[in-house]
């Protein structure tokens, strides 16, 4: 053999052998667990709440900041990615202005989002400056259709759906028992819609509003719009007030007219029992959300005892769910974007809220979590429903409750809607 054919059949064998140790390395490679492109590491989830502590509606507060304070227990007992920090603040209401302190003080804290309102008109105030920031908004109790097309960069979400659907269903309600009608209503974001639907489908419904007046945030006393009501003769008043009905409410009950006869919404349906000095009893109310359970309210209970001690037994659950479940959405938003951008939030809530992705159904954060952890996708349904979210960030899984008060000033549920 030459030397030359010596030196051709080195290089074959060379060559050979480089393919070999390069195939080789590729089943090696195969093998190999693929690596996350983003680690996951322990998120922290900073928000902060502005809710009515005081003000028109502070009553609301106690169920609503209950319901952040279960939520954000539960998703750190949970321990599955991420921890929930919670900076409670007052939203006060428009006359006070108790949020123009709260708002700047969280945004220069760094929070992801904000939990509130509860007052479409405090929302209103601030939630330019919040968009501005970067920064969610998410409100337990927001209810004017105003926020539907708000130029918010799509950080507004809510858990209570529009007036347009109470409206509705407050006007077929008092159609259904009386023929004429008048309003009084407060006016401002809430008030003005909320008149506005109900009024429009009390009139599509055969019935004739013979009255209807407004009053303004922070008025003391309402003898005129008392007046004029009664001066039209209805069969049927709506009250679309705030706290303005522990006044409001004597007045016209002073006046002769029988307040079984009133019909009151989310802003005023409160358990009165002997705080107002008039009766109520066979009065009707509306009430966003679905039948809560029983097993709900005492873990509600349970968390506002363990929150704020020295405070009265909460007595009052409107919007604590939807409060629950503003926290775990964000919570299950944020693991399922691996982030706490607030950015990558809300890219992700209408995913975890069913409202896109196809996702697995779940009833908690502790289940989704876990679903995510794993690689999938998850449908989120709480104790005020089914949520999923359209574009805009509302919910198009609502109902309406209808209550209606006892002789003891209490309401309970009658129906669902």
């Amino acid at each position: 053999m030459s030397e030359s054919q010596n030196s051709s059949k080195n290089l074959r064998k060379l060559v050979s052998g480089v393919a070999v140790v390069a195939a080789g390395a590729l089943v090696l490679a195969g093998c190999a667990p693929a690596e996350e492109e983003t680690p996951r590491e322990e998120l922290v989830l900073k928000i902060g709440t502005v809710l009515p502590q005081t003000g028109e509606l502070n009553f609301l507060g106690p169920p609503e900041e209950a319901g952040v304070y279960l939520a954000a227990k539960e998703i750190n007992d949970a321990n599955l990615g991420i921890k929930v920090e919670v900076v409670y603040g007052d939203s006060g209401d428009p006359v006070n202005n108790a949020w123009a302190t709260t708002v700047p003080r969280l945004l220069n804290e760094k929070v992801a989002a904000l939990i509130g309102a509860a007052s479409s008109g405090v929302t209103k105030l601030f939630l330019d400056d919040a968009v501005s920031a970067g920064v969610i908004t998410f409100s337990p109790a927001n209810t004017s259709p105003d926020f539907t097309t708000w130029n918010d960069n799509g950080l507004y979400f809510r858990t209570a759906p529009s007036d347009l659907l109470q409206g509705e269903v407050l006007g077929n309600l008092i159609a259904e028992d009386h023929e004429t009608l008048g309003i009084i209503w407060i006016n401002d974001a809430y008030g003005s819609g909320l008149e506005k639907v109900t009024a429009a489908t009390f009139e599509a419904a055969g019935g004739e509003v013979v009255k209807s007046v407004p009053f303004n945030a922070g008025d003391s006393t309402f003898d005129s719009q008392i007046a004029e009501v009664l001066a039209a003769n209805p069969s049927a008043i709506a009250l679309i007030t705030f706290n303005q009905i522990y006044t409001i409410g004597p007045a016209l009950d002073a006046a002769g007219f029988d307040l079984a006869n009133t019909y009151l919404v989310d802003g005023n349906l409160a358990q009165f029992g002997d705080e107002i000095t008039a009766s109520f009893e066979g009065a009707k109310g509306t009430l966003p959300g679905p039948d809560t359970t029983s097993d709900f309210q005492n873990k509600l209970k349970a968390a506002w005892a363990e929150y704020a001690p020295t405070a009265d037994e909460l007595k009052e659950f409107a919007y604590g769910a939807e409060s629950y479940d503003a926290v775990i959405l964000l919570a299950l938003a944020a693991l399922a974007a691996n982030s706490v951008a607030p950015a990558d939030i809300a890219a992700k809530l209408q995913e975890v809220s069913g409202g896109s992705g196809n996702g697995t159904k779940v009833t908690s954060f502790a289940a989704g979590a876990q679903i995510i952890l794993d690689g999938g996708v998850v449908d989120y349904d709480g104790f005020s429903g089914g949520v999923k979210f359209d574009a805009a960030g509302d919910p198009t899984e609502a109902s309406i409750g209808i209550f209606q008060y006892g002789a003891d000033n209490l309401y309970q549920r009658i129906a669902t809607r």
